[in-house]
């Protein structure tokens, strides 16, 4: 077996368009997943168990069945019941509210670490409950997980492969679609590969510098 560089650029193309996809379901992926799992969080906070309750199980099933399982329920069960989306729109669903149950424990953490006094000062304040969450609680909170929900959007990426087998053209898809076009399998999935080491470590740098500059 030889290492063909012909092989390499002519997958470029195909490249690009994945890593266009790819980088566009990581985006949105992580704003849903971020989104809705602090929505999950406060949520379970909630004084009632009526709401509690329910949030509980919805994120605990969720969280324990697999991605791949909720992307062949979401893509090929659904259009059964009349709900039909794009390839893409479901990717991204599927990976942000997969992931938006991971989230939530780690917001759920902050807000848990956030001193019991910040607390006490606020009701001293008789500040609102709606004051007390976005000026004094959440900003203390999420300054503490940051670098958590950094890992979980590398995390993100390394999972946007499994998106191929729902026909999206992310990375992989690209490959697989050049390779069976072309019936060369080395090159453009080593390409891949080193292009999600290349784009995983300097941002698991990134997370680590803005670690030791938060705690600090």
């Amino acid at each position: 077996m030889k290492w063909d560089w012909n092989a390499v650029s002519d997958f470029l193309p195909y490249f690009w368009d994945g890593l266009k996809v790819t980088l566009q379901i990581l985006l949105l992926g992580s704003l849903m997943s971020f989104a809705l799992g602090l929505v999950w969080a406060l949520l379970m906070r909630a004084p009632t168990r009526w709401v509690r309750w329910p949030v509980g199980v919805v994120t605990e099933f969720v969280r324990d069945t697999p991605l791949l399982v909720q992307l062949f329920f979401l893509f090929y069960v659904l259009p059964e019941w009349g709900l039909t989306f794009s390839a893409l729109t479901t990717g991204v669903f599927a990976i942000g509210l997969h992931y938006s149950t991971y989230t939530m424990q780690v917001y759920r953490a902050g807000i848990e670490a956030v001193p019991v006094g910040q607390w006490e000062a606020a009701t001293a304040l008789n500040l609102p409950v709606r004051r007390t969450w976005t000026a004094v609680i959440l900003p203390q909170a999420i300054r503490r997980v940051i670098p958590a929900l950094g890992n979980y959007v590398i995390a993100m990426l390394k999972d946007t492969p499994i998106l191929m087998v729902i026909t999206v053209l992310e990375l992989m898809g690209q490959a697989r679609l050049f390779s069976q076009d072309h019936y060369q399998f080395t090159e453009p999935i080593t390409v891949i590969g080193v292009a999600f080491v290349l784009i995983s470590y300097p941002a698991s740098l990134l997370i680590r510098a803005l670690e030791r500059r938060l705690v600090r």
